[in-house]
């Protein structure tokens, strides 16, 4: 149920109708159509009976009809209006209001209080999970949707808080009221408290060695325990991973990852939003610690499950946010494959689709001019993350928005390191063509002299080599070399054959020849 725009946005291009607007409307928090009765009566007897395959066709379903039907502009009913049809249970309405921010986010414009306020339940819930006893279990979808918002709601207030020039006085006044309101060290402490408090890290070293049934039941309990406190924790390392790529913290976001074999197949990738951010943001994270091959390894995979199994989500809600993601990681992927060219590593699909969508601009971006400038800067703008600035603003200095100057600094540090890669460039183009050659003969090639060209080639090195999470240094490079009495030996990787893809399309081939047959001699 997640929002139907683009989650990384914080300014939806139809924000819809402020809270003033839907009170012009005749919005009335306090009417519940019968509808609405109906639903959270039976959604509460679901969530109290623990039938999760009831609760989940109506959080998916019934919910998002009733949206689409009669809340287009205006809120749900108010929790305190539909808490008498609920035995005012204090754990139900604290998940109805989180549902009701969420529609209010995704349909409308939340006020400034309505931020604060979300935040707040958010910690109440939280706080339920962490210290309560909560006897229930909850559809996976809904259990990531919660971790989502949470860290979009973060991401939104951090760029509202941000835009700071034509703030009211009233709103600078409640900022300062509610300072610590979506507080980065409070987000970052809730998703971490989850994940400790729920030993998932433990669980998942021991169900490696056959002492738990997490994966395989795809987190949940079938002995009449709960799962929402350990699918939460396992979320919440997504969710850890998210804010660190946000704040531009690549390193940290990517350990938090480690307990998750994103090799397998495992419970992120049982809700196809999950899945996607995963890998988004995993392959974001490589792609600026210059793990040109992890990154491209991983955005294959999953731009080629998204292209198999795309036309299985066209009625889910999430499908515009499924689109927009494949589009933005083609981009990643586009800039992985300029700056480090292992094409051999893309399944054929995913490269004709590449091919289809950037084939004229990654030959312009391997030029390394200004256009070809231009076009990482046009890219990686398109399919980047919304960095944050998380500090709050000084209210005493002249208002200005600074909203931007996250985006600008991270923007600053890849484009340096673009214009790092331009004389590696002509070095891999020069080495292609050799087996060996002699360093002052490269030097004249390249019209250096020879501590320069030394130099050069240290640094290619440098630049084709990185570390990884374990601290192993990893190559991505597609030709490599070594230096021996003044002669350069070139290495150049071998690309695997893969016959396995060749007899598939023969094999389509030919079916797709016997089916025309067939019809011809049918007619």
């Amino acid at each position: 149920m997640s929002s139907s725009y683009d989650y990384d946005d914080p300014n939806p291009p139809s924000a819809g109708p402020t809270s003033a607007s839907y009170d012009d409307l005749g919005y009335d928090p306090n009417f519940v159509p019968d509808s609405v009765k109906t639903f959270v009566v039976h959604l509460y007897r679901h969530i109290r009976e623990k039938n999760v395959y009831e609760i989940h066709q109506m959080y998916e379903g019934s919910f998002q009809k009733l949206s689409d039907r009669m809340f287009k502009e205006s809120p749900w009913p108010s929790v305190e209006a539909v808490a008498p049809y609920v035995d005012n249970d204090h754990v139900f309405c604290l998940l109805y209001r989180e549902m009701w921010f969420r529609h209010l986010y995704a349909r409308l414009a939340p006020t400034l209080k309505q931020r604060i306020d979300s935040y707040d339940n958010y910690c109440s819930l939280f706080q339920v999970v962490l210290h309560g006893v909560v006897n229930m279990q909850l559809p996976n979808q809904w259990l990531w949707d919660m971790v989502d918002e949470f860290v979009y709601q973060f991401q939104s207030f951090c760029q509202y808080r941000a835009k700071m020039k034509n703030k009211t006085e009233q709103e600078i006044a409640l900022l300062r009221q509610y300072d610590q309101a979506w507080n980065v060290y409070g987000v970052l402490n809730y998703l971490q408290a989850l994940v400790e408090k729920s030993m998932i890290i433990q669980i998942l070293e021991q169900e490696k060695e056959g002492l738990e049934q997490f994966t395989a039941t795809d987190g949940y309990d079938y002995n009449g325990g709960s799962n929402v406190l350990k699918v939460l924790g396992y979320f919440s390392m997504v969710g850890l991973l998210r804010v660190h790529c946000l704040l531009g913290d690549y390193h940290t976001g990517l350990k938090c990852l480690i307990p998750i074999d994103i090799s397998q197949s495992g419970v992120y990738t049982s809700v196809i939003g999950s899945h996607i951010t995963t890998i988004y943001h995993y392959g974001f994270a490589n792609l600026m610690l210059r793990r040109y091959v992890e990154a491209i390894r991983e955005f294959n995979k999953v731009l080629l499950y998204i292209l198999k199994t795309k036309q299985y989500h066209q009625k889910s809600p999430q499908f515009d946010q499924i689109l927009k993601k494949n589009e933005q990681m083609y981009a990643l992927l586009a800039i992985c494959l300029s700056l480090c060219p292992q094409v051999k590593l893309v399944e054929e699909n995913v490269n004709n689709q590449l091919r289809e969508k950037y084939g004229e601009k990654m030959g312009r971006m391997q030029r390394y001019d200004d256009e070809s400038y231009a076009l990482y800067d046009e890219l990686f703008s398109y399919a980047c993350p919304k960095f944050i600035t998380p500090s709050a603003p000084i209210y005493e200095e002249p208002l200005v928005n600074y909203n931007q100057d996250a985006y600008r600094l991270q923007l600053k540090l890849f484009l340096y390191e673009v214009k790092q890669q331009q004389l590696l460039a002509s070095v891999r183009s020069f080495l292609k063509l050799y087996s060996t050659i002699s360093i002052g003969k490269l030097a004249t090639y390249m019209e250096v002299d020879e501590p320069t060209l030394r130099t050069i080639l240290m640094t290619y090195k440098h630049k084709t080599h990185t570390v990884d999470n374990d601290g192993k240094i990893i190559s991505n490079a597609d030709i490599d070399f070594y230096v021996n009495e003044d002669v350069v030996h070139v290495v150049e990787s071998k690309s695997t054959k893969r016959y396995g893809d060749y007899f598939m399309r023969q094999i389509l081939k030919f079916e797709e020849i016997i089916s025309e047959m067939d019809r011809v001699r049918l007619e």
